[in-house]
């Protein structure tokens, strides 16, 4: 492949994003914004003891004559875990948004992709009102909480020999099995990224929603769960609000998708 094919595929791609930017800036912005927001009310409590676990084992590898500051911050950073887990939220983001695409364009499906916006709208609405509750939906309760389990157990299974020595390519290895994870609030994320119908979009979609959760979960890891706890009673007040807001440029999206 020569220079020229190079440069005219990364123009290609770029162009691309600037279609999926322009046309879904929307969609990324409210999935962002759903993990900022979730990151702290939900993420903090059901990954922090991920995040906790990875931050002990890579600072105890670390001798006390030659701990410093910047050990600190990399050790509680767990950059390649996160990077594991964006990939596994971008492609499942991905797949799921070719699915919806395949059947959107199918003679008188047109309205699927509508109605996952829908979903996704209605879900952050069941998180605002559980914010306001004083409590989230639990994830692993009704019919399927078995089969969740079951799966998250699974998954846990295969992550945990990287938990030994999670840095490198193995603390990215975990970041892409602990991606599996069933998650409440991943849920209304997925349903929101496979309604743009674009694996491109979709992929975008998801790696922004992973992004907008990195910094609770960089604050569990540098001050533990305290800190989680702390600023949870902060973001819980606002939270509501921004969820309702995430709810509504879903729907409007949606009602502009049929209309």
């Amino acid at each position: 492949m020569d220079q020229h094919t190079v440069l005219t595929l990364i123009d290609a791609g770029l162009q691309q994003c600037g279609v999926d930017f322009g046309r879904d800036g929307g969609l990324f912005a409210s999935l962002f914004t759903a993990g900022l927001v979730g990151g702290w009310s939900h993420c903090a409590g059901m990954c922090g003891p991920f995040v906790l676990a990875q931050v002990a084992t890579r600072l105890e590898g670390v001798p006390a004559s030659r701990m410093t500051e910047f050990h600190r911050l990399t050790g509680a950073a767990v950059l390649p875990y996160h990077f594991g887990r964006a990939t596994t939220y971008a492609g499942i983001g991905a797949a799921a948004a070719l699915l919806a695409g395949g059947i959107g364009a199918v003679p008188g499906l047109r309205w699927v992709t509508g109605a996952l916006l829908v979903f996704a709208a209605l879900f952050f609405l069941v998180q605002a009102l559980g914010g306001v509750l004083g409590r989230m939906p639990a994830s692993g309760r009704g019919s399927g909480g078995g089969a969740r389990r079951r799966w998250a157990d699974h998954v846990g299974g295969v992550a945990k020999p990287l938990f030994g020595r999670p840095t490198g390519w193995r603390g990215y290895g975990l970041g892409l099995a602990l991606g599996f994870i069933p998650c409440g609030l991943l849920y209304g994320a997925v349903a929101a990224a496979a309604a743009s119908g674009s694996p491109a979009a979709g992929a975008f979609g998801m790696a922004a929603f992973a992004v907008g959760t990195v910094p609770s979960l960089l604050a569990v890891g540098l001050a533990g769960h305290v800190a989680g706890r702390n600023f949870r009673g902060v973001v819980a007040r606002v939270a509501p609000l921004i969820m309702v807001a995430n709810a509504g440029v879903l729907g409007y999206m949606a009602w502009r998708m049929v209309a």
